[in-house]
């Protein structure tokens, strides 16, 4: 494990780009604290699915989200587990269904700012990779290191279909790939913080890079950022 001083990591991208693992390889990597900001949005999600509410309709949002209880948590491996209401929901929030839920939710603004203090106090108490789609633009504006990590659609959805296989999830290859076309539009229209670089953003395009080259190529722009 690497030392470090204190800093953030803003990892931001569209769907499917491979922040979370990426995220989490580098976290386990310099000692960081990851959070996977999608899960929390995907959390309420999830709960706007079971109550049976259209997740568009802001007002049946709203009202669903203080008697909600989202918690965090780690295991020996320091993946991160979502709870809801005390529930482990880390598997359940990844159908490709819930991914839409949580397209949807995510788009109120309410529910943005509901879930902002959360995500900034991690990284005030905590050396972190976070990972989003807002993170460098909203919610760690500061973040010493700010990186747009991407790759070409047809990339996204074919890992993303691996990623859901490996889990013993079968769907249909274009099905995912409507999904993530769905999402992108999105993320990149709505209108409370929209899917954009950061000014400063660095940029990082694993379209043509494996797994282990994409982690190296992230983990160098966080030693470099350390050393400035």
């Amino acid at each position: 494990m690497e030392q470090t001083r204190h800093m953030a990591v803003a990892l931001d991208g569209p769907s499917a780009a491979g922040k979370s693992t990426l995220a989490r390889a580098a976290a386990r990597r310099f000692g960081f604290l990851y959070v996977d900001t999608g899960a929390i949005y995907r959390s309420v999600g999830l709960a706007a699915c079971r109550a049976g509410i259209d997740p568009k309709d802001t007002a049946a949002v709203m009202e669903l989200l203080p008697g909600l209880r989202i918690d965090m948590a780690y295991d020996e491996r320091g993946v991160q587990r979502m709870l809801l209401d005390g529930e482990d929901v880390s598997e359940a929030i990844r159908r490709p269904e819930i991914s839409l839920y949580a397209s949807d939710v995510s788009a109120h603004p309410e529910v943005r700012a509901f879930l902002m203090e959360m995500q900034r106090d991690l990284a005030r108490r905590h050396s972190v990779v976070m990972d989003g789609r807002d993170i460098g633009t909203v919610v760690l504006p500061d973040a010493e290191l700010k990186v747009f990590l991407t790759a070409s659609a047809a990339a996204r959805a074919r890992r993303r279909w691996l990623e859901l296989r490996e889990k013993g999830i079968e769907t249909d290859p274009e099905e995912v790939r409507r999904d993530i076309a769905y999402r992108d539009q999105q993320d990149t229209r709505r209108a409370a913080a929209p899917l954009r670089p950061a000014e400063d953003a660095v940029f990082l395009d694993t379209s043509e890079l494996s797994l282990e080259q994409s982690v190296e190529a992230l983990c160098g722009l966080i030693r470099e950022a350390m050393e400035r």
